[in-house]
């Protein structure tokens, strides 16, 4: 029988299913530019788009929007679960126990002495610091009412340094009178420290000396004075604000308190004087600030003072998330902060943002514009055309139900013949040729294997070059029929065809609202929404002849993008005049903008959005009198339309 330790193992491959792909990388930076190209075409300002992007997050991370949700979820859940008079409550209960024992013990004896005391007793204060302050000097009859009275100044002591000194309320159980000795001469030695570093003095040495005595009580082991003043002055104003958040009874009565830490009233002394030079050294703490508390969970004053710690570092890191404020940056938000408030996955997501928007910025993908903001660059618009133009050239090839064909830019049909090489040549090299030439060269005695000389590109045959005007409408009606995104995608998508294809044809990008004007693709594309009526294709249509005019060689190709009859037209004094419904004043003008071109042998193609009757008959009497044609495409269709036109218009 076979050994069934050595019987052979199978293995099965399979997709991953254990949450996001760990080989996956971590942002997509085309599909981040679409999301900023999107939002920029929807009339953001690149600044606007990329923090837009941030607070979304990307391909299912979180963004800061969900981060920061987080964050305020933890600060409700910290004032809703909690109270922060749990020192005054248990203070309140120890002193009950100290007082029913006492009595207790003072029933059993039958004398004028216990009689006494019981009257004094009754006699206490009804505050509990006026209380625990008045029985500082009693004589306890019982050893168990003692032993709570101990308690009492024992918590006070250890939660007042517990608000102050990280893990002093551990260190300080079952202390001692020589430990309550050490903690006040730490003190003395602190607040000598900062007074001398207050007044200017160079503390370098008084530092290392101080650590050197009572480095135990400081477990963060600040580098110098400024860091233990930083991390002890976060920690006083926590505790300030916790006395802020109390009612003016509970901050009397804790201040009342304060004197009986451990039997010793210059405890609370010192720390009061240590709290007045943090302030003084560290006033841009939040000493004023409180928090409003309305759970049943008791806290003491150290777990309060933390709590309110807390809630001062959950709020900037809101204000960290948020990303409002000027100049604001990724790397403003505090990792550890995080870490600690959401856990590690958070902090992951965050650094992930900040890895995305440093790489959007190290691409070059934006540029500061000469007012000092921020626009998509060259490199961007490149990126965001080659997505566009992908999207409609899927749509094209769907709906002829033919393969997407890559053709050449200027260059025509091969004529057969080849020529020598001359700078600026994009032709393609007839290889023969050019190995032939290296051949009979190097029979000559050279030995280099290629030079620039031998190579001889193959002719090809002028195909027209096209001059195109693509005139789109900006009118607020675009805006408001949701027809200004699709627009600016179209423009897009063409831009990046000429541009990479058909580098040889030239387009001029007009847009017309109650003016026209000439744009670059930046300029088009973060062009936002104005509420203003007027749709001046004449002013358009003369911009256009201008434009064409200065390219003779070229075959004139003019394509209009509108949803509104013309309702403008330019006046000789420049001034634009406009009437609702069209004047024949305005329609007149426009036929004589479309006429001009007409002269040129221009080749019109109308992309009419929308089913306004009134728009479309006026449109096919303009095709018809240009020999042109009117498309109507729906809003998804506008850019393969258009593509597909200019595509028809330029082939030989």
């Amino acid at each position: 029988m076979a050994d069934p330790r050595r019987r052979k193992r199978r293995w099965a491959y399979g997709p991953y299913t254990g949450g996001p792909d760990p080989l996956a990388p971590p942002y997509d930076i085309r599909s981040a530019m679409d999301q900023i190209g999107r939002d920029v075409m929807e009339g953001s300002s690149p600044r606007q788009a990329l923090q837009e992007l941030m607070r979304r997050g990307l391909d299912g991370s979180r963004g800061l929007d969900d981060l920061t949700r987080r964050v305020w979820e933890r600060r409700r859940e910290l004032q809703r679960d909690n109270r922060i008079d749990g020192t005054l409550q248990e203070v309140r209960e120890l002193l009950a126990r100290a007082l029913d024992a006492e009595r207790s013990a003072l029933g059993n004896e039958d004398s004028d002495d216990a009689r006494f005391r019981e009257m004094q007793l009754d006699a206490l204060p009804a505050d509990t610091g006026g209380a625990v302050r008045e029985l500082g000097e009693y004589d306890w009859r019982s050893s168990e009412a003692r032993d709570a009275y101990q308690e009492i100044r024992d918590l006070l002591g250890r939660e007042l340094l517990d608000q102050r000194f990280q893990g002093m309320k551990q260190a300080m159980e079952n202390a001692t009178p020589q430990d309550v000795e050490r903690i006040n001469e730490m003190l003395g030695d602190l607040n000598d420290l900062l007074e001398h570093h207050a007044r200017g003095e160079d503390t370098t040495d008084r530092f290392a000396e101080f650590m050197r005595r009572h480095g135990d009580h400081f477990p963060e082991n600040p580098r110098d004075t400024e860091e233990l003043i930083d991390a002890l002055a976060a920690r006083s104003a926590a505790a300030q604000r916790m006395m802020n958040s109390m009612s003016a009874e509970q901050q009397a009565e804790l201040a009342e308190l304060a004197q009986q830490a451990f039997g010793d009233p210059r405890l609370a002394q010192s720390l009061a004087h240590l709290d007045a030079q943090l302030q003084g050294l560290r006033p841009g703490e939040d000493w004023s600030g409180q928090g409003r508390f309305s759970g049943d969970n008791p806290m003491g004053m150290g777990e309060a003072a933390r709590a309110l710690e807390e809630l001062g570092q959950l709020d900037a890191l809101a204000e960290q998330l948020a990303q409002s404020y000027p100049g604001a940056r990724m790397e403003d938000i505090d990792l550890d902060a995080l870490t600690e408030a959401l856990g590690p996955e958070a902090t992951a997501d965050a650094r992930t943002l900040a890895e995305l928007e440093r790489e959007l910025q190290s691409q070059d993908l934006f540029r500061r514009a000469p007012d000092g903001s921020l626009l998509l660059s060259p490199k961007a618009l490149r990126t965001l055309g080659r997505s566009v133009l992908r999207d409609v050239a899927d749509r094209v090839t769907g709906r002829q139900g033919q393969r997407e064909t890559r053709r050449a830019g200027a260059a025509g049909e091969a004529t057969g013949a080849t020529r020598p090489w001359a700078f600026g040549d994009t032709e393609a090299w007839s290889v023969p040729r050019t190995l032939l030439n290296s051949q009979l060269r190097r029979a000559g005695g050279d030995d280099r294997v290629l030079d620039v000389s031998d190579v001889e590109i193959v002719e090809t045959e002028q195909r027209t070059r096209a001059a195109v005007t693509l005139l789109v409408d900006t009118s607020w009606s675009m805006v408001a029929e949701g027809r200004w995104v699709p627009m600016k995608r179209t423009a897009l998508a063409l831009h990046q065809l000429i541009s990479t294809r058909f580098r040889g044809d030239d387009l001029s990008l007009i847009t017309f609202g109650r003016h026209a004007q000439t744009v670059e693709l930046g300029e088009l594309v973060g062009l936002e929404g104005v509420y203003m009526q007027g749709t001046n294709l004449h002013h358009a249509l003369l911009l256009a002849r201008e434009r064409l005019a200065r390219q003779p060689d070229a075959t004139p190709v003019v394509l209009v993008v509108t949803d509104g009859e013309p309702t403008a037209h330019l006046e000789r004094d420049g001034e634009a005049f406009f009437d609702y419904p069209p004047s024949p004043h305005t329609l007149r003008a426009t036929v004589d903008g479309l006429d001009r071109l007409i002269g040129m042998d221009a080749r019109f193609t109308f992309f009419v959005l929308g089913d306004d009757p009134g728009l479309a008959a006026f449109m096919d009497r303009l095709a018809r009198r240009s020999g042109g044609r009117v498309v109507n495409p729906d809003l998804d269709g506008l850019g393969a339309e258009v593509v597909s036109d200019y595509l028809r218009k330029r082939a030989p």
